[in-house]
């Protein structure tokens, strides 16, 4: 039997059947103890990337003592987040012979957790997936919830599958070896989850960004655990994006069409929708949703966060309209957004002022990033 970890804060993510745990704790990337409980057979393919692996794969694997462990490990960046190096991962788990009760674990940020997943998915159908998470961005965000794929020139992870882990591991010291550069980007998604439903967790940011900055553990288990939950409610309540998941794309549909704009790699994801998030915030103020008070606070924080607040130069009007077309959340020809209705709460729409949309991509279309 393998005993509760005191010091291990665990999160459910409610979807029946398909439920798991978020497990959140300091130095717990090699506790063999919780990945026994999830591996069901002896075959296991780590995916991670040249960045990631010389850190963190040599523990990962003497914690897995007694699997049959291999790994691939993946070239590092979102310019690489392509079908050609997806393959790279069925490659090997063919090459290894490994069958359908094999386990896939992702070790590394959101690119390597989003190539593993929907490798997981799609390898003999499907079989065993597990998130180790190792950025801040890929701990509050793209590990939860089961969002899964690949990059296609045209538009941000457009080919993928829905296709939840069995659990997620969250080493919060993996953060010390994360650049100060990553470190901000996962503080927009942190940002974005006061802005959608949690007014509360919002305050609790602006008084204490310093310290999320300055790594200071305590603060940073306070944001992950929170990030985590406010996640894991709204996946649960809609696993498959039917309706109330959409918030989570709060900045993501600008933010996409910067990172489209600008080419993979250039921005990181975390900086296009801190962006994207101002881009909201001014449609919204525009919309007569908030206010300019509300606005600057808001772009506030993201720069003290050390996030950019406007897309890069080059992206005018017609090019943004042109990259939001070419997006997951437009439906039946209608752009639909993620827009702030007041200070922590926010509304998904296709029903708004098409002026106040080309105003606003008019103005930060002339602006530096």
């Amino acid at each position: 039997m393998t005993r509760e970890r005191s010091d291990v804060t665990t999160l459910q993510v409610d979807l029946g059947e398909r439920s798991y745990p978020i497990y959140i704790g300091q130095r717990i990337l090699d506790d063999a103890g919780l990945y026994r409980r999830h591996i069901p057979a002896d075959q296991v393919m780590v995916v991670s990337n040249e960045t990631v692996a010389p850190l963190y794969l040599e523990r990962l694997t003497t914690a897995l003592d007694g699997f049959r462990v291999a790994s691939v490990i993946l070239p590092d960046g979102e310019e690489y987040k392509t079908l050609e190096v997806w393959r790279q991962i069925f490659d090997a788990l063919l090459a290894e012979r490994f069958d359908r009760q094999c386990t896939v674990i992702a070790l590394g940020g959101g690119v390597v957790g989003d190539m593993a997943g929907f490798a997981a998915a799609c390898y003999q159908r499907g079989v065993h997936f597990i998130q180790v998470p190792t950025t801040l961005l890929a701990q509050v965000d793209s590990s939860v919830g089961g969002k899964t794929g690949v990059n296609h020139p045209a538009g941000k992870n457009m080919i993928g599958a829905f296709y939840q882990p069995r659990c997620v591991i969250i080493d919060t010291t993996t953060l010390d070896t994360l650049d100060d550069r990553q470190l901000s980007a996962g503080l927009a998604e942190v940002i974005k989850y006061g802005l959608i439903d949690d007014p509360e967790f919002f305050s609790w940011l602006e008084h204490n960004m310093e310290r999320l900055l300055a790594r200071d553990p305590g603060a940073l288990a306070h944001a992950i655990e929170r990030s985590c939950r406010d996640k894991a409610e709204v996946v649960a309540a809609d696993e498959r994006e039917g309706g109330r998941r959409a918030l989570l794309n709060l900045g993501h549909t600008f933010g996409h069409a910067i990172e489209t704009g600008v080419g993979y790699g250039e921005w990181l994801h975390g900086e296009a929708v801190a962006a994207g998030i101002c881009m909201a915030m001014d449609l919204s103020r525009r919309l007569g949703w908030v206010d300019q008070a509300d606005l600057e606070r808001v772009v506030d924080l993201m720069r003290r966060a050390r996030l950019p607040v406007a897309p890069p130069a080059g992206i005018d009007r017609d090019a943004f309209l042109r990259l939001m077309a070419v997006d997951k959340k437009v439906l039946g020809g209608r752009i639909r957004l993620v827009l702030p209705d007041r200070l922590g709460h926010s509304r998904i729409s296709d029903d708004f002022d098409a002026e106040k949309l080309d105003q606003t991509l008019r103005q930060y279309g002339r602006s530096p990033g």
